[in-house]
Formats: structure tokens, C-alpha cells, sequence
């Protein structure tokens, strides 16, 4: 099998993963995507929304995970 297939498979379970552990536990201590860090500006006309600390979160993550499957 291609690598690049595997890696696509496994990329495309983890986001299934990720997925239901949101949808099926919505009362987790932390909230992704409301994570301190993350900027919110409200206005009277409209709002806007940065996930900073999430994006610096899940790459941290998704640096770990290719390290620990990457074969040498």
C-alpha cells in the first residue's frame, strides 16, 4: 500500500475520532475551539473569532502524532 495512503486513512480515522468524542461527550472539562488564548471580539454589528490557542494546540498534537509514526 502507498504511504501516502496510509497516512490519508489514518489522518481520515483520527478526524472520525475527534469527531465523536465531541458529539458524544459535549460536557468535557475543556472545550475545543474555547480554549483561553482563543481571540473573540464582539461588536455591536457583528463578531469575529480566532481559535489561536486551539490551532497552537492541535499542532503541537498533530506534530507528536506524525513523529510517532513516522518510520525511520
Amino acid at each position: 500500500m502507498n504511504p501516502l495512503t496510509k497516512t490519508l486513512i489514518l489522518a481520515g480515522l483520527a478526524l472520525l475520532a475527534a469527531g465523536l468524542l465531541l458529539h458524544f461527550f459535549p460536557k468535557l472539562p475543556f472545550r475545543p475551539g474555547r480554549l483561553p488564548g482563543d481571540i473573540e471580539i464582539r461588536g455591536k454589528h457583528g463578531s469575529f473569532y480566532f481559535p489561536l490557542a486551539t490551532c497552537l494546540l492541535l499542532s503541537v498534537l498533530f506534530s507528536l502524532l506524525t513523529h510517532l509514526f513516522r518510520k525511520r
